[in-house]
């Protein structure tokens, strides 16, 4: 499987013959187990790449540091600018001398972007930037043709499914899991890297899983407005009846997306 190696026990670790995960210390019931920081390099290379360095905190971005082993990092990128994913970049780039490169402006350091087709290619290794708004309006993948991988941000989570953050749109969403649904296909890819849990080896079933969880809670919400539920918070009750109350609030986030979906229809 083209150096695929998934863990048994926990994120850390995880990755493929390119991609190595180190994770921060963020758990929680919305970042799962922590924030993955990936470590991209071609076997050998004593240059890299660091994608999400994760929150701003210290300890963490220093073992990073120390996991580099002397490597130099050539550029840090985000996959969207929420802070457990992009809190750190800044004191990360300050630690390495390296530059960040984002989709949103209000996240780089030092100038480049980062956008849609953009092919990054650095020490033999290349990735290749997947536009994928939806979770948020700044959301981006990375393919790893060699490895045919595909981090995937907060676009596709290691574990349940992805909230649609007040900054993202669920039209946005929709599409962005066919694309992706297309991609894995067209490319044969092995795996997706998220940016919370576990690394995942059957993306099209995945993917599947998540158009298919997507188009159940729209069936949901539909229902629960016929049977006279209103407000996000009156339908959260109703729909989200079976999950622990401590994730109400980022349900809530999900259906006012979903409503508005709706609304647009």
């Amino acid at each position: 499987m083209s150096g695929l190696r998934i863990p048994v026990h926990g994120p850390e670790g995880a990755g493929t013959a390119r991609a190595v995960n180190l994770l921060a210390p963020n758990a929680s019931p919305m970042t799962l187990d922590g924030t993955n920081t990936w470590v991209l390099a071609e076997p050998g290379a004593q240059t890299v790449l660091v994608v999400d360095p994760g929150p701003d905190d210290e300890g963490h971005l220093r073992r990073v540091v120390s996991h580099l082993d002397g490597r130099r990092v050539a550029q840090v990128l985000l996959s969207h600018g929420h802070a457990d994913h992009s809190g750190g970049a800044r004191r990360f780039a300050e630690l390495v001398g390296a530059p960040v490169r984002a989709l949103d402006p209000r996240h780089r350091l030092g100038g480049e972007g980062l956008s849609d087709g953009d092919v990054i290619d650095v020490a033999g290794l290349e990735v290749r930037v997947v536009g994928t708004p939806g979770h948020s309006f700044d959301s981006l993948c990375f393919w790893l043709p060699q490895d045919r991988a595909l981090l995937t941000g907060d676009t596709v989570l290691g574990g349940g499914t992805t909230v649609i953050a007040p900054d993202g749109d669920l039209a946005d969403y929709l599409r962005t899991l066919d694309l992706l649904r297309a991609m894995a296909e067209e490319t044969g890819a092995l795996a997706l890297l998220p940016g919370h849990g576990q690394a995942l080896a059957d993306p099209i079933g995945v993917l599947d899983g998540y158009v298919a969880h997507r188009r159940r809670r729209l069936d949901q919400i539909r229902r629960a407005r016929a049977a006279g539920a209103r407000t996000p918070k009156e339908i959260v009750e109703i729909v989200y009846a079976d999950v622990d109350r401590s994730l109400w609030p980022a349900a809530e986030m999900s259906v006012r997306a979903q409503l508005g979906y709706l609304e647009r229809l």
